[in-house]
């Protein structure tokens, strides 16, 4: 007698990608409210009278809450109430965070300095509170949705819309500001809010899921969150490693990524605002025609990674790829100039780090599903992550500069790729929202550290020139600032090693494709 399959709504491709834009139109507008200030450092310092350390403090507080188990919590509550819950409540504080940070910075609370900085690092505290566990959440959801399926590459463009939300904000900030900080923190404070009723779309498609797989009334006693699971979790070799391979390498590139606009308008003599010639113009505004090109990027990454593996026959995906490739360099070639313009000002420059990562992460996503070589690939993004930083630390020269920015970009595109997708293999699906939660609030004392760390030490070094340099007739010495985060790259890339052999003894396939079993089956 032949059984028959159950077919569920996620066992169709075109909801599992709907679902996918939905869930990730969430963390486009998170990671715009974490990185937009990148774009803002210059005018915050002349506008409200921000130092670095101050602008340091201010991001690096975000992160104060989940520093003390506020993830965890949030793990806790998505493992025991699924993303719903967790999704609407932790999207709410995030909402309330940007409302909060939007109100200081139109001076509602006070208009004095003191008062100014407190409520906008109030508003970061109760924002970065909720983007933790959104994260989490919408990285559960993923793989709700596409185990079994293409896991790595929905993740990977899952990730891409995160990167997409930074690259446009740090870009796009100083020109939806206009000379003022309130109006861009208040643009960002709105998306967030739009994007949580995109996610409130979702919830009609989760709710219908899970009566087709019965998840709610089938859940058993044994799946309940226990305490003694976390302790099984960290004690776990694998998981340690990559949950400090996480903290190792996010806290060197994060940070930087909001320093970085600054870094190379002063160190390397980038523009701080765009001449009007670099402007790309849609409907009459430059703002959507400078937008325009990061979403055009993103739309090329997709053809790229995602419709070949969709074609079976190899002379039609070469054409295709041929016909998507010719395209975009005729599209790059189509606004050159404004490119040659956007490369020698710091903002835009600095926004290209993420905007590698949209195109390259789904390829290597793709790479890891049907290849694998996830671990090793850690460890190249590891490598090229040192490369990057002492190439912008160290030497003075521009082009040295460049091939830092892409180094990173790449690292950047390679690590969370490979990353993410292995945690799946290493914890059971029904503990990933722990999982995630705990290497998430690990991450946060590394970001917390070099947030600050960054703004506090630019200063120090920095400390008999500082009057010269508000006053604009000096610039930062970004050197040691920056020669700090080689240091995280090389714990980095010992941890890369330390996973990769943990793996070979624990048996979870790192190694492997997605699609493949692992050794170690479903012992976890």
């Amino acid at each position: 007698m032949t059984e028959t399959i159950k077919k569920t709504i996620k066992d169709s491709a075109a909801m599992r990608w709907l679902v996918l834009i939905l869930i990730s139109g969430l963390i486009f507008s998170t990671y715009w409210f974490q990185d937009f200030y990148g774009g803002l450092k210059g005018l915050m310092e002349s506008e409200l009278g921000f130092t670095s350390e101050e602008f340091g403090r201010m991001l690096a507080l975000t992160t104060i809450a989940n520093m003390f188990g506020m993830i965890i919590v949030g793990g806790i509550i998505l493992d025991k109430w699924g993303v719903r819950i967790a999704g609407l409540v932790f999207g709410g504080v995030a909402v309330l965070g940007g409302a909060i940070s939007a109100l200081a910075s139109a001076g509602v609370f006070g208009s004095d300095h003191g008062t100014m900085l407190n409520m906008m690092i109030v508003g970061r505290v109760f924002f970065g509170s909720g983007l933790e566990v959104v994260c989490v959440v919408a990285t559960r959801t993923v793989v709700k949705w596409f185990k079994g399926y293409e896991l790595a590459l929905a993740m990977a463009i899952n990730m891409g819309f995160g990167r997409l939300g930074s690259a446009m904000g740090i870009a796009l900030s100083g020109d939806i500001a206009g000379g003022q900080v309130s109006t861009a923190v208040a643009f960002a404070a709105t998306l967030i809010a739009i994007t949580l009723l995109l996610f409130v779309m979702y919830l009609f498609f989760d709710i219908k899921l899970d009566k087709q797989l019965k998840s709610d009334e089938e859940k058993s006693a044994d799946e309940e969150f226990k305490f003694s699971d976390l302790i099984k979790l960290i004690s776990n070799k694998s998981f340690l490693y990559i949950a400090l391979l996480c903290v190792t390498f996010y806290a060197a590139v994060f940070p930087f990524i909001n320093y970085a606009p600054d870094l190379l308008i002063n160190k390397f003599n980038f523009t701080g605002v765009l001449a009007a010639e670099g402007n790309i113009i849609l409907f009459g505004s430059t703002t959507l025609g400078n937008a325009s090109v990061y979403l055009i990027f993103f739309i090329f990454a997709i053809l790229f990674s995602v419709i070949p593996g969709k074609i079976a026959n190899k002379s039609q995906r070469m054409v295709f790829l041929a016909i998507v490739f010719t395209s975009f360099i005729a599209y790059l070639y189509g606004i050159h100039t404004q490119l040659s313009l956007w490369f020698q000002n710091g903002q835009k420059t600095a926004s290209l780090i993420p905007v590698g990562t949209i195109l390259f992460t789904p390829i290597f996503g793709n790479f890891v599903d049907k290849r694998g070589k996830a671990a090793s690939l850690m460890i190249l993004g590891a490598l090229l992550l040192i490369f990057a930083h002492v190439s912008l630390s160290v030497f003075n020269n521009v082009y040295m500069a460049y091939a830092g920015l892409i180094s990173l970009g790449v690292a950047f595109s390679l690590v969370p790729a490979a990353m993410w997708p292995s945690v799946a293999k290493i914890v059971p699906e029904k503990r990933l929202g722990t999982a995630y939660a705990t290497m998430f609030t690990i991450q946060n004392w590394g970001l917390a550290a070099f947030f600050w760390g960054i703004g506090a030490v630019l200063d120090f070094v920095n400390k008999n020139d500082l009057e010269a340099i508000r006053a604009g007739e000096a610039n930062y010495n970004y050197t040691i600032p920056i020669l700090m985060l080689v240091v995280s790259g090389i714990v980095a890339i010992f941890l890369a090693f330390a996973l990769k052999r943990a793996d070979l003894r624990q048996g979870y396939g790192l190694e492997l494709p997605s699609s493949a079993v692992a050794p170690n089956g479903e012992d976890k």
